[in-house]
């Protein structure tokens, strides 16, 4: 979804969200395990990016514009953490492990109900404290920001900035050089 001065950051999020549930779905509806590897590839490749561009661009911005934001950053940072650690387990596990599906399923439960509280509580709460201008900046800065991280979980990594992103930039080229070796869907 390319951003324009009028996409707001809380979109630009849920657009995410809206692609990680497909992504999901996909999984879940393949039949081959080449396809069930493919979309597993592209699910860890941007919830890994988004995860991170979160940490560093949108709670941040919790915390400068909410009142109770630090208590919401970390909060979010919590069940961050949560969900990279499962991501980590399940980005390395092959389809035809015993326990492929049962760790993507509980990777999705705590991932969608961060997403849940996130879409109810602390999007509308951002959105609130910030003019449409504020707004699209962050979104701007939460798509370059996902360019340059990432695109695998690294749990031990730290979740904040300034060190996060030296964490990052030295894990992004890694990850992005295994990536070349990856199969992704068609298209995506």
């Amino acid at each position: 979804m390319p951003t324009s001065a009028a996409t707001r950051v809380s979109d630009r999020i849920k657009h995410d969200h809206r692609e990680l549930e497909e992504y999901y779905s996909n999984i879940k509806k393949a039949q081959r395990d080449d396809e069930k590897v493919q979309w597993q590839n592209q699910f860890v490749w941007e919830l890994a990016r988004h995860s991170i561009a979160e940490e560093m661009v949108v709670y941040p911005a919790f915390e400068k514009h909410i009142p109770d934001g630090a208590r919401m950053a970390e909060k979010d940072r919590a069940e961050h953490q949560q969900v990279k650690e499962k991501l980590y387990e399940f980005q390395s596990l092959s389809p035809s492990a015993p326990t492929f599906d049962q760790t993507i399923d509980s990777l999705w439960r705590t991932l969608a109900q961060h997403i849940k509280e996130e879409e109810l509580d602390d999007l509308p709460a951002l959105e609130k404290a910030l003019d449409d201008d504020a707004s699209g900046t962050l979104a701007r800065s939460f798509d370059r920001t996902k360019m340059f991280v990432p695109t695998r979980s690294h749990p031990a990594a730290p979740d904040r900035p300034p060190y996060e992103t030296a964490a990052g930039l030295l894990a992004t080229p890694m990850d992005k050089l295994r990536d070349m070796f990856r199969t992704f869907p068609e298209g995506k």
